[in-house]
């Protein structure tokens, strides 16, 4: 078995008590530390990996944590190459990724990458600031600056095409979300265009510090996307920010956490008995994790399931299909 990750830190003392099935688990090759490759400070990737990390050191007494990263793509290379043990992406990055598509890796099939579960629905949604005048993508002006996040992410690989589709012309800016948030804010962008879990938590601040337009699709628009695009309909409830007064139509994508598939069988059924077992728990690091139950393991399809976690689904009466199991 390959050495997914350094020796150097121990495992912690006084952590909180073990869970139980944890406490009596044959941990003699168990990592000592974990890392989990999340996304830019200000998205919602590493608020919710960050905190699941810190969450599942506690539960089961080894050191981990969260760290940034370039988003779902790069997760997908650094879990390949056992950079680090744990990774949060997208069914759509993933899906190139074992077809060797990736951006970061031409040619290179990643088939050390296994799901581990379901983490939630990552909506594209459009902000602007009020004052812009932007109240629709098609009021978006030639040659807008618009910022779509970190490059290489899901929202950089797939909403510029989407827009293009939909004929809007603009320059394209990247970075992490909370600075695209204050670039916004002071002019420097027109739009952003956010592939995130919901809340996003650089569009909240935004909110709270001045005067924005969340866009939605139009039915037509809408219709283009889901034939040209590997998304699903979906509608951000009005509860989701102060600015909306309605649901807002969008698209999505799944998310899923990712392990390396050569990391101990034991350690990937405990770590998913801890996520899948504690939603309230999960809720509490993001409330997007309301989504993150097992019944929605049959939105994966594209990687194959680490033989640890679905040894947990089998055993605890979810289905998965033999052929889709490392």
């Amino acid at each position: 078995m390959r050495n997914t990750m350094p020796k150097t830190l121990t495992v912690l003392a006084g952590s909180a008590m073990l869970a139980a099935g944890a406490a009596h688990a044959d941990r003699s090759d168990w990592p000592d530390n974990f890392t989990v490759g999340t996304a830019s400070q200000g998205g919602t990737y590493f608020v919710y990996g960050s905190g699941w990390a810190n969450f599942i050191a506690d539960e089961l007494g080894v050191s981990g944590g969260g760290e940034v990263t370039g988003g779902p793509t790069q997760n997908l290379a650094l879990v390949h190459s056992g950079d680090v043990a744990f990774g949060l992406t997208t069914m759509g990055p993933a899906s190139d990724a074992v077809k060797g598509e990736s951006p970061l890796a031409p040619g290179v099939a990643m088939d050390n990458v296994c799901a581990m579960f379901p983490m939630y629905e990552t909506p594209f949604s459009i902000t602007a600031l009020a004052d812009s005048g932007i109240e629709s993508i098609s009021d978006i002006p030639d040659g807008a600056r618009i910022g779509f996040g970190p490059a290489a992410s899901t929202s950089d690989t797939y909403f510029p095409a989407m827009l293009e589709t939909l004929g809007v012309d603009f320059e394209r800016r990247n970075g992490g979300w909370s600075d695209l948030g204050g670039q916004l804010q002071d002019g420097l962008l027109d739009v952003i265009a956010f592939a995130a879990g919901i809340p996003i938590p650089a569009v909240s601040q935004l909110e709270v510090q001045t005067d924005v337009n969340i866009i939605e699709f139009t039915e037509e628009e809408l219709e283009t996307i889901l034939e040209n695009y590997p998304v699903a309909e979906f509608s951000i409830p009005a509860s989701t920010y102060e600015t909306l007064e309605e649901d807002a139509r969008a698209v999505s994508m799944w998310n899923f956490a990712i392990a390396g598939c050569d990391l101990p069988e034991d350690f990937i059924y405990e770590v998913t008995k801890v996520t899948m077992e504690n939603n309230d728990r999960m809720k509490s690091v993001h409330r997007s994790a309301a989504t993150t139950i097992p019944e929605n393991i049959k939105h994966n399809t594209v990687l194959p399931f680490h033989p640890g976690a679905a040894r947990w689904y089998e055993d605890n009466g979810h289905e998965i299909d033999p052929d889709l199991i490392k």
